[in-house]
């Protein structure tokens, strides 16, 4: 793991953390260094500019950013970075994430969010290791066989399946 980028996993409450500790448990499995934080858009904005704005500089590559209702933390850190960020929108609050999901989802023409499915902290957390595989090819290796264990495991599956179906 010589030099490898950091992955910023971003909350706006503590409430967010049962979700996105799957992130960090995902970023773990790939020897993925991240750190985790509660920065808000709205409760610490000046905080959470300054840490997008420096993010660069302290050796992150990607920035996840967990957040429900009005979910402005993903945008405002893209205000902020020219990083790639990886938005989570979070289930809850009077339309159960609906209004999330959208708000996360609208980012203006040159400041893009890429988004993950309510609470999909976990392929938030696949879709950084993606992008840091991009020039880390110990990364792609290790993310390559992820994929491949995953199809062998559906194949296993399937064939026990397809053998309690035979034997009705």
């Amino acid at each position: 793991m010589l030099n490898r980028k950091k992955v910023a996993v971003i909350m706006g409450s503590d409430s967010d953390w049962p979700v996105v500790k799957a992130a960090c448990s995902v970023l773990k499995e790939f020897d993925v260094p991240f750190e985790a934080h509660i920065l808000s858009a709205h409760r610490t904005p000046e905080a959470a500019a300054a840490f997008a704005r420096s993010a660069r500089d302290e050796g992150y590559g990607v920035i996840l950013c967990a957040a429900g209702m009005a979910a402005h933390l993903a945008g405002a850190f893209a205000a902020n970075t020219i990083l790639p960020v990886v938005g989570i929108p979070m289930k809850g609050g009077a339309m159960d994430g609906l209004d999330a999901l959208l708000a996360t989802v609208q980012m203006p023409s040159g400041f893009p969010v890429a988004t993950v499915a309510l609470n999909g902290a976990k392929n938030a957390a696949y879709l950084a290791v993606e992008m840091l595989a991009v020039s880390d090819d110990e990364l792609a290796r290790r993310l390559e066989q992820f994929r491949a264990d995953t199809a062998a495991a559906i194949a296993k599956k399937d064939a026990a399946i397809r053998a309690e179906a035979a034997a009705l």
